[in-house]
């Protein structure tokens, strides 16, 4: 699934093509909106919360959609063919000289402008919020801790506790903090978990780049520390990268972690 800074860049390639320009062809490919049509009506923006995609109209209308596993909003010229297949296609907004097609995007539903927090509300602190205060932090660290038991590489994906961290993300972190995403939370820094995921997330957000790293190298296999480094091993110390799966039905990830340079319980197999 993407992570918060993927869903953010998403955001903006969208906001850069198509915010201030008027709709010749709004239209949806979904049962629920099939009857829908936004010709005529101004794209206003294009704005992230967490994971969550909101594209806002003019008459205080915006669409709410989640990119899931396999979604993506791409940018084409006017006219271009589509690099992905046609029958994937979930919505199809056009302008005068460019056009954005939602692929298999998930969770499409409008709603009122002023009533997208509703959909959004349950959700932590979003880590690439341009507002972010310190009562962010001190909230997402009270998210975070409140179960002290909890293991630290589930806590770090739950979108209650702070959003945008996906599983990349989620190994990276309990590798930079030297203990493995199965060690509760009771034996980590809160304070430092919360700024380094909201660092690693604002750094890839600023890149502009969506082949994500947390090494500060974009070289294929200089990315990341542990993270799909299974033949490679470590990034640090070269030693074996073991991987395992955290957490139970929809939400097992396969997960990455170097027991050398990580302390903390994981499974054997």
């Amino acid at each position: 699934m993407p992570e918060g800074d993927t869903v953010f860049l998403v955001a903006k390639r969208f906001a850069n093509a198509m915010a201030g320009k008027t709709l010749l062809r709004g239209e949806f490919r979904v049962p629920q909106l099939a009857t829908v049509d936004l010709a005529g009506r101004d794209v206003l923006g294009v704005g992230t919360v967490g994971k969550h995609l909101f594209t806002r109209f003019s008459g205080d209308l915006t669409l709410h959609s989640h990119l899931m596993m396999d979604g993506m909003w791409d940018v084409y010229p006017a006219g271009a063919k589509w690099r992905r297949p046609g029958h994937h296609a979930r919505a199809i907004l056009t302008a005068a000289d460019v056009q954005v097609i939602g692929f298999r995007v998930h969770d499409l539903k409008f709603v009122a402008t002023p009533k997208e927090h509703d959909l959004v509300a349950h959700l932590g602190p979003d880590l690439l919020d341009p507002q972010w205060t310190d009562d962010h932090l001190k909230q997402a660290i009270a998210n975070l801790t409140a179960d002290p038991a909890r293991e630290l590489g589930i806590a770090l994906l739950d979108q209650r506790v702070m959003a945008g961290v996906g599983n990349l993300y989620k190994c990276e972190i309990a590798f930079l903090l030297g203990v493995t995403p199965w060690t509760p939370v009771s034996e980590v820094d809160a304070t430092q978990t919360v700024a380094l995921a909201r660092r690693l997330l604002l750094a890839n957000a600023r890149s502009g780049r969506f082949d994500q790293s947390t090494t500060g190298h974009f070289d294929r296999n200089r990315k990341n520390w542990v993270y799909e480094r299974t033949r490679q091993g470590c990034y640090r110390c070269g030693g074996k990268t073991l991987v395992r799966t955290q957490g139970h039905d929809v939400h097992r990830r396969p997960t990455w972690f170097c027991p050398k340079d990580q302390t903390g319980p994981y499974p054997a197999q």
